[in-house]
């Protein structure tokens, strides 16, 4: 009977395999911030020793996506009937937040730096860069099959990609300043990442701020939910329909259904099982369903079961 669930796991998030990710994102993070940081203190590159102070508000980012699912495990109880899953969603609000604080701090620098250009040892913070790039290039992989499924890992990726994309604009400028003495370009293409965080980080916002207060998640379809109540036998309507965000990657549902006669409890049980069950193909999770007869339109008119 149970077997038809299994084609649609793909919708759901692995949370052991995203903590595991996130773990071994925090430690590779880790271990480069101490490494660059260390280089940037002897080359002089406040690029390198600035860049080295982002890297480690990514590991606190991605501490606190570990802790946004570390959270989802723990089980509810009869004050805290979800458990604490929405404090994933705030924690991804909170997320975005850093990202674009830690922007707004990049942005000053580069600001101060194209009227202000200093001196670099440009082969340290080539090399350096460059093995960010691959760490942050192999870290943002960890959550790439994972970030369509909830904002934390979303927030991971992001943080991670715009460390890359950092440490690609380190590189190209340390190669340009080496070879052309043109200062303006490390803080030039500083700016140009900026942007890019924005406008991605612009969207991580808005989905976080939505959830927390209970707008519709993204990815549900309204109109799919009533085609498929339709579509089954027996029910003339549904109405007083709710979906909101448990968490980043759960949902919830509560409808009324208009039936067109008075139906056996059996027949009941089965039409909400069936219907449980398309819901879930439609991305909602956990879904209340309550059922009323079509010849009386009062919600306060209560049908025996």
């Amino acid at each position: 009977m149970h077997d038809h669930h299994d084609h649609h796991h793909h919708h759901t998030l692995d949370i052991t395999h995203v903590s595991r990710m996130l773990v071994i994102g925090i430690v590779l993070n880790l271990v480069f911030v101490v490494v660059e940081f260390a280089s940037g203190f002897l080359s002089n590159s406040l690029s390198l020793m600035s860049d080295a102070g982002h890297n480690l508000s990514d590991v606190a980012s991605l501490g606190l996506a570990l802790v946004a699912f570390k959270l989802f495990k723990v089980k509810a109880t009869e004050k805290y009937t979800y458990g604490y899953r929405k404090a994933s969603i705030l924690i991804s609000l909170l997320n975005a937040v850093i990202l674009l604080i830690a922007v707004g701090g990049i942005g000053y620098e580069s600001f101060y730096r194209i009227f202000d250009p200093e001196p670099v040892k440009a082969g340290y913070v080539i090399v350096v860069a460059a093995i960010g790039i691959v760490i942050n290039g192999l870290s943002t992989l960890l959550f790439f099959r994972s970030k369509e499924h909830d904002l934390n890992a979303k927030g991971a990726y992001l943080h991670l990609m715009v460390d890359a994309l950092v440490s690609v604009g380190v590189v190209v400028s340390g190669v340009v300043i080496r070879y052309t003495e043109w200062t303006w370009v490390d803080p030039a293409i500083s700016l140009v990442i900026m942007i890019v965080i924005v406008s991605s980080t612009w969207r991580l916002l808005r989905d976080s701020l939505l959830l927390s207060i209970d707008a519709v998640p993204r990815d549900i379809n309204m109109n799919a939910i009533r085609e498929a109540a339709a579509k089954l036998p027996g029910v003339k309507d549904i109405h007083h329909i709710h979906v909101w965000a448990i968490s980043t990657s759960e949902n919830a549902l509560t409808a009324h259904l208009t039936l067109t006669e008075n139906l056996s409890p059996p027949d009941v049980a089965k039409l909400k099982h069936t219907f449980k069950h398309d819901l879930q193909h439609l991305g909602i999770q956990h879904a209340t369903l309550e059922t009323e007869t079509a010849d009386c339109r009062e919600s306060s008119c209560n049908v025996p079961l």
